[in-house]
């Protein structure tokens, strides 16, 4: 009973450390803040020095915005950017640009 019981706590735990749901609203209106002026409107960058975000796959956005934030990636651009979002921010972004059409979606 004592390890249910314990367990129960645990999970309970991690559940109310999950950040919020990603809303893709409030991720179309960071990018045209932080995002847009580089990786073009949608994240279908014009600029081949800048990749297109459009339709790439949501948690690997959301890995390497972490990784910007925490210096694991390096980058001079991306570095500082990153250090101005939080969790939620990430969050948001990754699922708006995922949810865009580009280059790397496959049309129906």
């Amino acid at each position: 009973m004592k390890r249910r019981y314990g367990l129960f706590i645990m999970l309970a735990g991690l559940a109310g450390a999950q950040v919020a749901a990603a809303d893709i609203e409030a991720g179309k209106v960071k990018s045209e803040q932080v995002c847009v002026a580089c990786h073009g409107q949608g994240g279908n960058s014009a600029n081949p020095d800048f990749p297109k975000l459009a339709g790439q796959y949501r948690d690997y956005l959301a890995q390497a915005l972490n990784d910007y934030k925490s210096g694991k990636r390096k980058n001079a651009i991306m570095g500082p950017q990153a250090q101005g979002l939080t969790k939620q921010d990430i969050q948001n972004l990754a699922a708006y640009f995922s949810a865009q059409p580009g280059e790397l979606t496959v049309k129906q």
